[in-house]
C-alpha cells in the first residue's frame, strides 16, 4: 500500500527512545507519505518542530494539551507563536482541546487554554487538532463559537456527535479502534463521515490496530485501520488511503514539493 498519511502521531513519546531514527528512515519505504507530529505541552512542540526539520516527509503541529493546562507557563501562547513561525513544517495548532476524563483536571483552565489557542490559530491561519475526552457538549459549544478549520481526532463520539462536527465544516480523524471487537460506536460514527471529511491516523505510540492491539504503534500500521474503513465505505484500501491523504494534504496545507 502508499499514500499513507498518519494525521496523528506522537514519535517524541519515550517509547520511541530505543529506536526512534531508524524507525522513522524505514517509514517511507512502508508506503507512509506524510505524519503530522501532535504537540502536548511546550517541551514536545519544540522537539516536533526538530523531527519535522530533519524529516522531510514529516510535519509539526505545536500546542498545549488540556492534560497539561495546569503546568503551561505563563507567556505559553508566545512560546508557541514563535515556534508557530519558526518554520514551514508547522502546519497546525494542536493537540489543543477539552478532557474531563478525571476529577482532577481544572476545567476552567482547560476552557481558558482552549480559547486562547484557538484564538493564536486564527491570527496565524492555520487549522487546529481538537482533543475531547468526555467533553462533548463544551467542546461543540467552543466549536460553534469560533468555527476554526479543524479536526477532530481519535474521534470517540457517536454518529450524531459526528454530524454536528462534519456541519461545522471540520474533519474527523480515526484511529486502529475501528479494527477493535468493541468498535461499534466507532463503527456508526465512520459510517456518518462524508469520504471528503475523513482522516486516519495512528495516536502512537497507542490505539496500535488489530492484530497489534496491546503493542507499540507506528504509522505503517494504519494499513490495517484502513482496511476496515475501506470494508464500511465499499471501496477498494488504496482508493481510501489515496482519499485520506489528499484530505490530510489540503487540511495541512501541504503542496506536492514536498
Amino acid at each position: 500500500m502508499k499514500n499513507i498519511f498518519d494525521t496523528h502521531a506522537h514519535y517524541n513519546d519515550s517509547a520511541f527512545d530505543t529506536d526512534r531514527d531508524e524507525l522513522l528512515r524505514q517509514l517511507p519505504q512502508k508506503g507512509v507519505r506524510f505524519v503530522m507530529l501532535a504537540g502536548s505541552s511546550l517541551d514536545d512542540s519544540a522537539e516536533n518542530v526538530k523531527t519535522a526539520q530533519a524529516y522531510d516527509y514529516i510535519f509539526a503541529a505545536v500546542g498545549v494539551h488540556p492534560e497539561y493546562a495546569d503546568t503551561a507557563p505563563d507567556g505559553y501562547l508566545l512560546r508557541l507563536r514563535e515556534l508557530a513561525e519558526s518554520s514551514e513544517k508547522v502546519r497546525a495548532i494542536g493537540e489543543i482541546g477539552l478532557d474531563y476524563h478525571y476529577d482532577g483536571y481544572d476545567r476552567e483552565k482547560q476552557i481558558r487554554l482552549f480559547r486562547e489557542q484557538l484564538e493564536l490559530a486564527q491570527e496565524l491561519g492555520l487549522p487546529v487538532i481538537i482533543h475531547s475526552r468526555d467533553a462533548t457538549e463544551d467542546t461543540l459549544n467552543i466549536l460553534k463559537e469560533y468555527k476554526p478549520q479543524g479536526v477532530l481526532h481519535c474521534f470517540s463520539g457517536s454518529a450524531e456527535t459526528a454530524k454536528e462536527v462534519i456541519k461545522l465544516g471540520m474533519y474527523i480523524g480515526f484511529t486502529g479502534v475501528l479494527t477493535f471487537k468493541n468498535a461499534k460506536k466507532a463503527l456508526r460514527a465512520l459510517e456518518a463521515v462524508p469520504l471528503d471529511r475523513l482522516l486516519l491516523e495512528t495516536d502512537c505510540p497507542y490505539m496500535a490496530p488489530v492484530p497489534f492491539r496491546g503493542k507499540r504503534s507506528d504509522s505503517s500500521m494504519i494499513a490495517f485501520t484502513a482496511e476496515k474503513a475501506a470494508e464500511i465505505k465499499g471501496i477498494p484500501v488504496q482508493e481510501l488511503l489515496d482519499i485520506t491523504c489528499r484530505n490530510g494534504m489540503k487540511f495541512y496545507d501541504i503542496t506536492q514539493r514536498f
